[in-house]
């Protein structure tokens, strides 16, 4: 008798490959109490069809003193193709933030329109453009002339598995999904200098707790780039928030490859919490400490310096990182088998909260717009992320980030899934009452499949800060994913 061999497995194979793009622009306008701001966003999208795209990105303030008005939501694109390096771009961002309200700044419920058409020129993967675009929130004063915005993209290609294949042995001659080597979660402390201070000019010396998420991809042994986000969830700094792209490099440690040192820098935006951030940029840079583990993720300590080149924020932290694998650089075929397909799903979700309670003593409906992403790790357990701002009920500037594990059920009648999830992060803003800004989430769904990749959602559940009852509301949640499978090797 003669025993079959992964060799002798059917592969499964990538089935599809999009156009997708990650875009960025630059937006000016004048602030209704007279100060001048400027919106830097960064968003991926990815072609629905040769005409139309589709993806989540943010936008933060990044010129005045605006540190700290950040947005989360989805854009929607369509192209015209004029010549064979220009094209036409009509866009819709719809998000939801806010920051630094006052009498003069509202953000009201905290959606955010921004409307956008613009011309681009094309050289090779990359293209800028300039157009006409206007920033607004409906419910607030926050609203800008019709004025130029600028924009710097590249061009890039989204592979992905069928999701029925997940669980198969598959190969790929490129990276697959998002195109991200790593998830991870962090979780750590700043310890501000004694410079450091609030928006009114107080001293601000109180060690700030924070907790996040990151995505690494490695272009090289021991080198990497990434994004990352992060708000506060300790420390009274409750509606802080910060997203900065990074790179680093590390070097095997006395000879030993699953140990490596090596260090980082990192440049984003940052703000909220009371903490001055001047005009919202940060810098950050430090040390880092990294040991792959035989199961697969990695264990990282990194220390350094983070400052507020335009405001009064400096600090030393240190944190703690767990790294999950997601995707790798490609080998070559012929090899072993390059990895087993896992599902993911990537969505929008709106969250309605019937209960909120505001540091007023007000208790009021509060409705969120987010971000989701999962990945299963089996047949039946997943992590699972969010981050979104306030959309609706008077809780402009408030904005959260979870992340989290759930367990599902195998598909049942027509496709539908069972399950429930728990997630931790921070949250805060808005004038919404969370203490520290640590928070927690459970919930129970159901998922029903539109079509091979699309997938509506419905939950229920309640959120809660993590310490006292500062905050306790039940929820109802509703998301709209797009499943593709993405290979773990």
């Amino acid at each position: 008798m003669t025993h079959a061999t992964p060799d002798d497995q059917p592969f499964a194979r990538v089935q599809t490959v999009r156009p997708a793009a990650v875009e960025g622009n630059w937006t000016a306008m004048k602030m209704p109490d007279g100060g001048r701001a400027a919106f830097a966003s960064l968003s991926y999208l990815m072609a629905l069809d040769d005409d139309w795209g589709f993806g989540p990105g943010f936008y933060g303030a990044a010129k005045g003193n605006y540190g700290g008005i950040f947005t989360v939501g989805f854009t929607g694109q369509r192209r015209w193709r004029l010549s064979s390096s220009t094209h036409l771009a009509a866009s819709l961002y719809v998000g939801a933030g806010g920051g630094v309200s006052s009498e003069q700044l509202r953000f009201g419920g905290g959606l955010m329109l921004r409307p956008e058409l613009s011309l681009r020129t094309e050289v090779g993967a990359w293209y800028t453009g300039v157009g006409l675009s206007q920033i607004r929130f409906p419910s607030g004063n926050v609203k800008s002339g019709v004025g130029l915005a600028f924009t710097l993209g590249r061009a890039t290609s989204f592979a992905s598995f069928s999701p029925s294949d997940a669980g198969r042995l598959g190969r790929a001659s490129q990276r697959t999904g998002l195109a991200f080597d790593e998830i991870a979660l962090t979780g750590g402390f700043e310890r501000p200098r004694a410079s450091s201070r609030d928006r009114s000019g107080a001293p601000r010396t109180q060690r700030v707790g924070k907790a996040g998420a990151e995505l690494r991809q490695y272009i090289a042994d021991g080198s990497w780039w990434g994004v990352e986000a992060a708000g506060a969830a300790q420390g009274g700094a409750d509606g802080y928030m910060e997203v900065l792209g990074q790179i680093g490099q590390d070097w095997p440690l006395f000879g030993l490859r699953s140990l490596r040192v090596g260090g980082q820098l990192g440049a984003g935006l940052a703000g909220g919490g009371n903490l001055d951030t001047g005009n919202g940029w940060l810098l950050r840079g430090g040390p880092t400490l990294r040991w792959i583990t035989p199961w697969g993720p990695s264990l990282r300590l990194d220390a350094g310096y983070t400052y507020a080149p335009s405001g009064a924020y400096s600090a030393g932290y240190v944190r703690a990182v767990l790294a999950m694998p997601l995707d790798t650089a490609p080998r070559l075929l012929g090899e072993a088998p390059d990895g087993v397909v896992r599902e993911q799903q990537l969505g929008a979700s709106v969250v309605y909260m019937p209960k909120m309670r505001f540091k007023t003593g007000a208790e009021r409906a509060v409705t969120h717009l987010a971000v989701n992403m999962s990945r299963e790790f089996s047949s039946w357990l997943y992590g699972s992320a969010q981050a979104g701002s306030a959309a609706a009920g008077g809780a402009g500037a408030y904005s959260f980030g979870l992340f989290g594990l759930g367990v599902q059920s195998p598909a049942l009648w027509g496709g539908t899934r069972l399950g429930a999830e728990w997630l931790v992060g921070a949250a805060g803003g808005g004038g919404v009452q969370v203490g520290g800004g640590a928070v927690t989430q459970a919930e129970l769904w159901a998922q029903w499949p539109l079509g091979e990749r699309l997938r509506l959602r419905a939950g229920v559940g309640e959120f809660r800060t993590v310490r006292g009852h500062d905050q306790s509301s039940t929820l109802t949640h509703l998301a709209l994913s797009y499943a593709f499978g993405s290979l773990t090797r």
